[in-house]
């Protein structure tokens, strides 16, 4: 079996790779390990200290280096490029930091300005490769039969406050209303692997992000009919209407509370079990799609009532002021009457028990009403997405505040992503119970040791994989 270490021009990571090589040669062939001179224990132990040339971290290169190359991300010429989606991985914080971890742990000197100049030439020249790279690896797997791709839109903010064209103040998802921030868009297949994804203005209403980002997948890669999904938060009136003008059979979240009086009679006239689902015909194109749950009819009843207590409270308190006076959220329930007397309705309250377990889906395709909702589930693989990229990855704050920055970091934080999901995606697929999370602590605990032959000066690189752990996560890619 052939298998490729890397490549390079730089002539201290050819010395890496080779190393590297000598490693994995013996770690499949099981060859014996370095046996020194004896002589006292203290002579031998003072024997092999003299002879280290380098201490390096090794298990992150062993396996994630190798899920990159299987993706087909080693075709990116640079190993710039390489090292940077790793450090994202094992060690998220900013480029300059990044670089210090390099030279720590892999023993890599790489200056500042390399990196720099690196990120603009991503920018340039490589970004769309890395998308397409990533899109061919998904389409492989999902034996190219993609039909349905996942919508969602998340913010990113900065921590420098000046703001420009791109980085503006809006609605933040982090909670960050001061900062500056981008609007990030990002498709998703089944499975959650990323698709692709565009950057907005930070005051970009997220509504109208989804169909420039579909459209330009569309075109980008010649797709032909394609589902998609989204949440309730990003379609209005006008959003349906561009998608059935363009051609997109869609599954979207249902305002139930919001159809016509005949259609929520329609609607709660299905009698439902939890679990069930049940179908009205909204017009000759659209249907609702409506689903019954035990448990998440105890969550809303909760809520509701959480919400309902909280204003009664706020009421006899005589803390209920002018914010309180909308109809937003569970605010709903505040009446006002005569001049500007305020008293909680009630019935209303205990009217909209009907609601609870509830959950409306509107379609235009043909699917059963079972796969509508199943699709629709799906969804939280874009959050999940989302989460890793934010957390595990730690894509936000940005620190940059050029553009072309800007998108190359999104760049190495969406390789890196995928290259997270397919370590995913192959430890499930060799039957492990480990997370990804937990694979890639673990790798952060292989080390790998050089040392020189006391007798032939010949370099020979001994890797510490002594824990149970340690070998059995290397025995399942090496």
């Amino acid at each position: 079996m052939r298998q490729t270490i890397g490549s390079s021009a730089n002539e201290q990571e050819i010395g890496l790779l080779q190393q590297q090589g000598e490693l994995y040669i013996k770690n499949v062939n099981r060859q014996t390990e370095i046996n020194f001179i004896l002589g006292d224990d203290a002579t031998y132990f003072q024997s092999i200290y003299n002879n280290i040339q380098q201490v390096q971290l090794l298990g992150p290169e062993l396996v994630l280096g190798q899920i990159f190359d299987s993706i087909g991300f080693n075709a990116i010429p640079d190993e710039m490029f390489r090292h940077l989606v790793l450090a994202r991985l094992v060690y998220p914080v900013s480029k300059l930091k990044t670089l210090d971890y390099l030279q720590k742990y892999r023993g890599l000197i790489i200056e500042k300005d390399e990196v720099y100049r690196y990120l603009d030439k991503l920018q340039r020249e490589q970004i769309k490769v890395v998308q397409k790279i990533s899109f061919d690896h998904t389409q492989k797997i999902l034996g190219n039969k993609l039909s349905v791709v996942f919508y969602d839109v998340t913010t990113l903010y900065f921590e420098a406050q000046d703001e420009d064209d791109l980085r503006r103040t809006g609605f933040s998802k982090d909670g960050k209303h001061s900062h500056p921030q981008i609007v990030l868009g990002l498709l998703v297949s089944e499975g959650g692997y990323p698709l692709d994804y565009e950057i907005f203005e930070g005051n970009k209403f997220e509504g109208h992000t989804m169909l420039p980002v579909i459209e330009a997948f569309k075109e980008k890669y010649q797709m032909g009919q394609l589902i998609v999904v989204a949440d309730a938060g990003l379609m209005s009136e006008k959003n349906i209407m561009q998608l059935l003008a363009n051609g997109y059979s869609f599954i979207i979240g249902a305002r139930i509370k919001n159809e016509s009086q005949a259609i929520q009679h329609q609607i709660l006239s299905i009698k439902l079990r939890d679990g069930q689902s049940g179908e009205i015909r909204k017009d000759p194109i659209q249907r609702i799609i409506v689903s019954y749950s035990v448990s998440r009819a105890k969550n809303d009843a909760h809520n509701r009532t959480k919400g309902f207590n909280r204003l009664k409270q706020l009421l006899e308190k005589g803390k209920l002021t002018k914010k309180n006076i909308n109809n937003k959220g569970y605010n709903k329930y505040v009446k006002l009457q005569g001049q500007v007397t305020i008293t909680l309705d009630e019935e209303k309250y205990l009217a909209d028990s009907k609601w609870d377990g509830l959950k409306g889906y509107l379609t235009n395709t043909t699917l059963a009403k079972e796969a509508v909702v199943e699709y629709y589930r799906q969804l939280w693989r874009v959050e999940k997405t989302f989460r890793i990229s934010k957390t595990d990855l730690r894509i936000r704050p940005v620190y940059h505040f050029k553009r072309k920055r800007i998108e190359a970091h999104i760049c190495i934080a969406f390789a890196a992503c995928k290259v997270y999901k397919e370590l995913e995606r192959q430890l499930r697929n060799r039957k492990s119970d480990l997370s990804p999370e937990k694979a890639i602590e673990i790798l952060k605990t292989i080390y790998g040791i050089t040392i020189q032959l006391p007798q032939s000066k010949e370099n020979k690189l001994m890797l510490l994989d002594k824990t149970k752990e340690q070998k059995a996560l290397l025995n399942m890619f090496i």
